[in-house]
């Protein structure tokens, strides 16, 4: 028989974090970072609505539970160090605050930043 899931199996940063990087499980589109602690991970696994922890306001946060973008989620991965989780999600909506799809919308091209998408209208 294969032991149940122990968040707290997870290695955490002397904050009681774990940095999280969100995806979108369909198309592998790298959407946002953010940090959960054992009891979001919880949250998350418990309601399938991923929750992380808030170090700016120091709460826990519904990804969406305001704006309507949430994300639905589809699994937890963790690399092979436990330091690390990476969340295969349904995103509703822009994943950035920024009203795009992924927070990950500016590069480094040849020494010059480019902005390569746009917010969604």
């Amino acid at each position: 028989m294969t032991p149940e899931f122990d968040p707290a199996s997870l290695k955490f940063d002397a904050n009681g974090l774990i940095p999280a990087i969100a995806q979108e499980a369909s198309t592998g589109e790298v959407l946002m970072l953010a940090w959960m602690n054992a009891e979001a991970v919880a949250r998350s696994l418990a309601t399938g609505r991923v929750t992380y922890w808030s170090r700016s306001r120091a709460e826990f946060w519904e990804k969406g539970l305001t704006s309507g973008h949430r994300q639905k989620l589809v699994e937890i991965r963790f690399d092979c160090d436990r330091d690390c989780l990476l969340l295969l999600v349904e995103q509703l909506g822009p994943a950035c605050h920024t009203n795009r799809k992924s927070c990950f919308y500016n590069a480094v091209r040849d020494g010059v930043t480019v902005e390569i998408s746009q917010p969604i209208s």
